[in-house]
C-alpha cells in the first residue's frame, strides 16, 4: 500500500488503507476515500482541511456554504492545495439548507469518484452540520463509488470550553440550517465533539492551558487526538477507515460509551451510577441544579412510574434535553432479544441487576471546578428513599407523574 507522502500518477488506481473497520482488508479498490471533517471551530476546521489537501497530493475539498440558506440556495466550493476548481449551487430543499446538502453532496462526490483523478476527497462540512448525518448519508448512498476512510472533528482547544457553555440558539448565532433548527450551540458542538474517533488539535490565536486539554480528554477519552502540524499523522487517520454503525452505537443512549472517573488540571469527571429508581417529582425539581452542575452531562436513567422506559440525559449550555430511549431490555418480551444488536445486549449485561435487570441510573458529569460531594448527594435525594422502594413497583407506578411535559408533549 502506498503512504500518505507517495503522489500516485492519476492513471495508477486509488488505494486506502487497509484492514481498517471502514474498509475490507483488501483496501477500498476503486472506491474513492473521503474523510469528513467538521467542527465549529471554523479556523480550526479550515486549517485542518489545508493540512489534508497539502499532505495528500491528488486530493480536493468539497465544501457547501449554507451562509446563503437565506438567498434560496447553498453555495458549493471545490479546491485542491493550489486552489478553487469549481464552484456551483444547490438549492434548497423543503427550505433546508442541510437537505439541500444531503442532496447535493453524494453525487457531487461521485463525479470526483468518476473523475479517476482525485485520490482523497475531503468533505468540509458547514460549522453547524453536525458529522454524524453526513457520514450516514455518504455510506448509505456512496454505493460502490465511495468509502468513507474517517471523521474528523477539528478543535482549538481555548474555546472548547466557551463553545460547550454557550445556550444561544444556532440561529441567534447566524448558524441554523433550517427555519425549524432549535438546536443550541453548545449541543450542537458536543454532538460534534463526541461522534468522530479522531480529533484534529489547532491551537489558535489564544493558547489552550491543561485544563484545556484536560477536558478535552476526559469529554472524548477514546478519540485519537492528531495535531493539524503533524501531516503525516494526519493524513494516516484520514484514510485508517471508518466504521458507521459502530460510531452510532457509541452515542447511542442505551450503549453509550461513556466517559470514565478522571480528575487532572481543576477538571473532574463524576460517573454516577445506581440500581434504584428516581423519584419523578424530586427528579423534575432538581433539574435545573443538575443541568448547570457542569459543563457537559450525558447518560441514560429511568423512573420509578415509568419503569419499563430508558430515558436518555444530554446537557450542555445549562440545557438539558430528555428523551425516551424505547424500552429496556428487561421490559421486552424473549423473543423480541434477537432483534436487538449484539453490541445493546452486551451493554445491558454490564448493567444486569437481578431483580431490574438492565434499569439503572449512569450519568456522567464532566466540568472544571466539579463539585463531586455536592452534585452526588443531590443526586442521590431524588432516588427513592428505602420505605418508597419497598412499596414495589406497583406503587412506584402509581406516583405523580412530572415528567409528562417533557416526554408525552401535547401536539
Amino acid at each position: 500500500m502506498g503512504g500518505p507522502s507517495q503522489d500516485p500518477s492519476p492513471d495508477q488506481p486509488r488505494e486506502g488503507a487497509t484492514g481498517g473497520p471502514g474498509g475490507p482488508s483488501g483496501g477500498y479498490g476503486d472506491r474513492l476515500p473521503v474523510v469528513i471533517v467538521g467542527g465549529l471551530h471554523s479556523d480550526a476546521r479550515r486549517t485542518t482541511v489545508e493540512r489534508l489537501l497539502r499532505a495528500v497530493p491528488g486530493s480536493v475539498a468539497l465544501h457547501h456554504d449554507l451562509a446563503t440558506a437565506a438567498e434560496g440556495t447553498v453555495r458549493r466550493t471545490v479546491r485542491d492545495a493550489g486552489g478553487v476548481l469549481d464552484t456551483g449551487e444547490a438549492p434548497l430543499v423543503n427550505d433546508c439548507a442541510c437537505c439541500a446538502l444531503r442532496e447535493d453532496l453524494v453525487p457531487e462526490l461521485e463525479r470526483l469518484a468518476a473523475g479517476r483523478t482525485c485520490r482523497l476527497a475531503v468533505v468540509e462540512l458547514w460549522d453547524s452540520v453536525e458529522p454524524k448525518a453526513m457520514a450516514e448519508v455518504v455510506t448509505a448512498c456512496g454505493g460502490t463509488e465511495l468509502a468513507l476512510t474517517g471523521v474528523i472533528t477539528a478543535v482549538e482547544p481555548a474555546l472548547l470550553l466557551p463553545y460547550l457553555g454557550c445556550g444561544d440558539d444556532l440561529a441567534e448565532a447566524g448558524l441554523a440550517a433550517a427555519a425549524s433548527d432549535q438546536r443550541t450551540v453548545a449541543d450542537t458542538w458536543a454532538r460534534q465533539l463526541e461522534y468522530p474517533p479522531v480529533l484534529a488539535i489547532a491551537p489558535g490565536e489564544e493558547e489552550g492551558d491543561a485544563s484545556d486539554l484536560a477536558l478535552l480528554a476526559q469529554l472524548h477519552p477514546t478519540a485519537r487526538q492528531v495535531a493539524v502540524d503533524a501531516p503525516g499523522e494526519l493524513a494516516a487517520a484520514a484514510l485508517a477507515g471508518f466504521d458507521v454503525e459502530a460510531a452510532a452505537a457509541r452515542q447511542h443512549p442505551a450503549c453509550a460509551l461513556l466517559p470514565q472517573e478522571a480528575d487532572a488540571d481543576g477538571v473532574g469527571t463524576l460517573v454516577w451510577h445506581r440500581d434504584r429508581p428516581f423519584h419523578p417529582a424530586r427528579l423534575y425539581a432538581a433539574l435545573e441544579d443538575l443541568t448547570c452542575a457542569a459543563a457537559r452531562s450525558r447518560g441514560r436513567f429511568w423512573l420509578a412510574d415509568r419503569p419499563d422506559t430508558l430515558l436518555s440525559w444530554d446537557a450542555a449550555g445549562g440545557a438539558l434535553c430528555v428523551e425516551n430511549a424505547g424500552p429496556w431490555l428487561a421490559a421486552l418480551p424473549d423473543a423480541a432479544w434477537e432483534l436487538v444488536p449484539p453490541v445493546r445486549r452486551a451493554a445491558a449485561a454490564l448493567d444486569w441487576h437481578p431483580e431490574h435487570g438492565d434499569r439503572a441510573q449512569h450519568l456522567v458529569f464532566t466540568s472544571p471546578g466539579l463539585d463531586r460531594d455536592g452534585l452526588t448527594s443531590l443526586l442521590e435525594s431524588c432516588l427513592l428513599t428505602d420505605e418508597e422502594y419497598a412499596g414495589g413497583p406497583e406503587a412506584w407506578k402509581r406516583l405523580a407523574p412530572a415528567f409528562d411535559e417533557l416526554l408525552d408533549p401535547v401536539p
